[in-house]
């Protein structure tokens, strides 16, 4: 959904005022529009926006309940979120900033000022974007981190949680690296791994679907969205995709060429279960892999509704 100009999101029950706010921005940015409260929070999760232009009093939900739902969500709550409102009481604009609010800009509108505010704001994200994606990433391989992989698994948990959705979770952990470090180098060991990440990445066929290396040789798929079947076959082919890849371990006790073992387990999520016991149940899936003989997928179905 993402376009190369930043996105706004206009929130405004009145078209007309809409219609203003498009004509001031329409030249820079990629702009979309909710003329409700309710539609404004399903459109921010969906569409993402760089920033959100927020009137406060419309019909169904106010502008300051709309603020704090948005920024309760872990997707929305780094969006922006500029006040437009002909309120203009000093009690109002503190609501405003106390709801989250990051600026605030009466009615009816000054075109230079629209610009400019927006520009700022949005400067400002993306160059916190850009330091939390730098903070999201293992250096090595250039895939997502354990932090990452961490705050993923529990926001697509919680989201599980709500749509009954099955989530799947993948682990796999590359077969006698410790020998093949000591027989290759150190050297050879990170561009072994930065292979094995590419393969894994070029998985990942979904916008939502993330990859990690939570390790040394250890690495993390979590698909959304994604039954045991379908993640089974994912963890398979990616098992078969590492082997075919040819890369030369004579120090490996289960083949010439360096392998993985993978564990999958999918659920769907209970109120009375945890993502750590989710994680834990892939861990199990992983060792039994192991003391199976390695080189192989093993797979748990973790229903829990």
């Amino acid at each position: 959904m993402k376009n190369d100009r930043p996105r706004v999101l206009i929130v405004d029950d009145v078209p007309s005022n809409v219609q203003v706010l498009h004509q001031i921005l329409k030249e820079k940015y990629a702009v979309s529009f909710a003329t409700s409260g309710q539609k404004a929070i399903q459109l921010a999760g969906s569409l993402l926006p760089d920033i959100v232009l927020l009137d406060i009093k419309m019909p169904d939900l106010n502008g300051y309940e709309v603020c704090r739902r948005l920024k309760a969500e872990p997707l929305t709550k780094d969006i922006p979120i500029i006040f437009i409102t002909a309120l203009q009481e000093t009690h109002d604009e503190t609501a405003g900033f106390e709801a989250g609010g990051v600026d605030f800009i009466t009615k009816p509108v000054s075109a230079p000022i629209v610009q400019a505010r927006v520009a700022t704001h949005v400067e400002l994200k993306q160059q916190r974007d850009f330091l939390r994606s730098l903070s999201y990433r293992d250096g090595l391989t250039n895939i997502a981190n354990r932090r990452h992989f961490d705050e993923q698994l529990r926001h697509n948990w919680s989201r599980a949680g709500r749509t009954q959705a099955p989530l799947s979770l993948l682990l796999f952990d590359v077969d006698f690296f410790k020998q093949y470090n000591d027989l290759y180098g150190h050297q050879a060991g990170d561009l072994c791994l930065q292979s094995i990440a590419a393969i894994l990445e070029d998985e990942m066929k979904r916008t939502d679907d993330l990859t990690a290396r939570t390790g040394g040789e250890e690495f993390c798929c979590l698909l959304p969205h994604t039954d045991h079947e379908g993640a089974v076959a994912v963890a398979q082919r990616i098992a078969l995709r590492v082997r075919e890849k040819g890369i030369e371990h004579q120090g490996s006790e289960v083949a010439d060429v360096v392998t993985v073992s993978g564990g999958v387990v999918t659920s769907v999520v209970a109120t009375e279960s945890s993502p750590e016991e989710f994680y834990e149940a892939a861990d199990k899936a992983l060792y039994a892999a192991k003391r199976a003989g390695r080189d192989q997928v093993c797979s748990y179905r973790q229903v829990t509704s």
